[in-house]
């Protein structure tokens, strides 16, 4: 418990754990690469058991574990990042976001790092659409490597097909007042998903793919407001934020903006794979109005549709 409240007030303080970890030597390129996971989405990591394998099973998916009379897909994470490998996968890591549970393979562990969300930064773009473009944010380590953020949220949507069913969004109608929702999200899979879903409610929307452009691209809003003396709150209706993002978290995304001035009356909802107690507990610390996991179009919706119609009916500051 005590590992876990350190953890816990890691994640409020714009600060992250990752285990580091390898797919074994790309018999491709002749190197073996380091990868990196936050640590927040892991349950457990355990030597490789026994794998069934069944039929039909999607691509990279290689098969079933039971775990403590549970069963749990298993993720050839080696196939998603496309990396040809001599060696056995001997790892696997247990994850636990977005409600589900999964197995991925990998050949080996190293060890958890402690870092400032500072220190990950956005990959460059060659970098980006490599690996099956399973990279998501990259870090340079104490010895000299780069570490690559796996975005776990992408290899879920493509074995489980998150966001790719059109009935996610069956039924959700357009609000009935004008709003614009600012939203942050270094996902590629979750910018998709929010997208369908603002335009399912007929509203307009401004992004950032993280908390630093987020907060930038704010700012320059409550330039523009002070200039021509329109509320910021009458340029934005809300702001949605992602809680892992390179640069700057949505904790701390948030907690500026609950502090700045120019953006009371804006209510800011949390939007994030990591749905647990302890992490809707900080959101709720640092201003949150609103936690809302992924990926739930409808749940979603029907957050953004309250938020919006309480704001409009009170009366916003002056």
């Amino acid at each position: 418990m005590k590992s876990v409240d350190e953890r816990t007030g890691l994640a409020g303080a714009n600060r992250l754990e990752i285990l580091l970890f390898s797919l074994g030597k790309d018999t491709n390129t002749g190197r073996e690469e380091v990868f990196g996971l936050n640590v927040f989405k892991i349950r457990e990591v355990i030597a490789m058991p026994p794998i069934t394998h069944a039929p039909d099973m999607p691509a990279g998916v290689e098969g079933m574990i039971s775990l403590r009379n549970t069963m749990i897909p298993v993720i050839n994470l080696g196939k998603f990042c496309d990396v040809v490998s001599e060696g056995e996968s001997g790892v696997l890591i247990v994850t636990e976001y977005n409600r589900s549970t999964h197995g991925l393979m990998v050949a080996s562990v190293e060890e958890i790092k402690r870092m400032a969300w500072n220190d990950i930064k956005v990959p460059p773009q060659m970098m980006a659409h490599r690996h099956g473009g399973l990279v998501t944010a990259v870090t340079e380590l104490e010895d000299g490597r780069i570490a690559m953020i796996i975005d776990v949220e992408k290899v879920l949507a493509e074995t489980e097909g998150v966001g790719e069913d059109p009935t996610l969004f069956a039924g959700i109608e357009a609000v009935e007042q004008q709003a614009t929702i600012f939203f942050a999200d270094d996902s590629v899979v979750a910018r998709k998903q929010i997208t369908a879903t603002l335009e399912h409610l007929g509203v307009r929307h401004l992004s950032a793919k993280n908390g630093e452009e987020a907060w930038d691209k704010l700012q320059e809003l409550a330039e523009r407001s002070d200039a021509s003396h329109v509320p910021v709150y009458e340029m934005v209706s809300a702001i949605l934020t992602d809680v892992e993002m390179p640069g700057m978290d949505g904790y701390v995304l948030t907690r500026k903006i609950k502090a700045d001035p120019r953006f009371k009356g804006i209510p800011v909802i949390m939007h994030s794979s990591l749905s647990s107690d302890a992490n809707i507990s900080i959101g709720t610390q640092v201003g949150a109005d609103a936690y809302v996991p992924k990926f739930d179009p409808q749940e979603l919706a029907k957050v953004l549709k309250s938020v919006l119609k309480s704001s409009s009916s009170n009366t916003k500051p002056g």
